[in-house]
């Protein structure tokens, strides 16, 4: 059963996007997939090279625009799923869609917060869109406890994420 959140829209220029994006059955969407999950393992790639301290000197502004170059890509990816769904808020919403907006918002927070690259750590959950690519979600009934933990425990979330912004900013002062 596929989620509510992609119901298709009446538009054909939405309908043939959504397709692309989330029905893998077409030729188009199959290349999506495989370009997706050639994207996403780079990535991490390059998240988990820029964490070695000795690449990150001598590399450190390559890693730099990659990363630049992933997350434009995640955004333009992430903003083409919410225009072809029927209801982009519950795209928004939804595991999927939270997982994605968490892979791309780190980097963008660096330019608000300089000290915040201790968020870089997040962008690694790019590897759970592969279990959407890879039709895996199946397997994943733990992602909704896992949502519903997340839920919970936002409050708790929020207050750690702005110690450790307060911290890294007073850090840098």
């Amino acid at each position: 059963m596929k989620p509510p959140y992609t119901q298709k829209p009446d538009r054909s220029w939405r309908k043939v996007l959504h397709e692309v994006i989330f029905e893998a059955d077409t030729p188009a969407g199959k290349w999506f997939d495989v370009v997706l999950i050639i994207s996403i393992i780079l990535s991490v790639i390059v998240v988990m090279l820029d964490s070695i301290a000795s690449i990150r000197r001598v590399h450190g502004n390559v890693l730099y625009s990659i990363e630049w170059f992933f997350t434009i890509l995640f955004t333009i990816e992430y903003i083409f799923r919410l225009i072809s769904v029927g209801k982009p808020i519950r795209y928004a919403t939804s595991f999927f869609g939270i997982i994605d907006l968490l892979a791309i918002l780190p980097t963008y927070l660096r330019l608000v917060f300089p000290g915040s690259h201790y968020l870089a750590v997040i962008r690694v959950l790019r590897v759970l869109r592969i279990f959407r690519v890879l039709k895996l979600v199946q397997y994943l009934a733990e992602a909704k406890l896992l949502m519903q933990a997340l839920r919970a425990s936002r409050r708790k979330i929020t207050v750690f994420i702005f110690t450790v912004l307060t911290a890294s900013i007073s850090c840098k002062t």
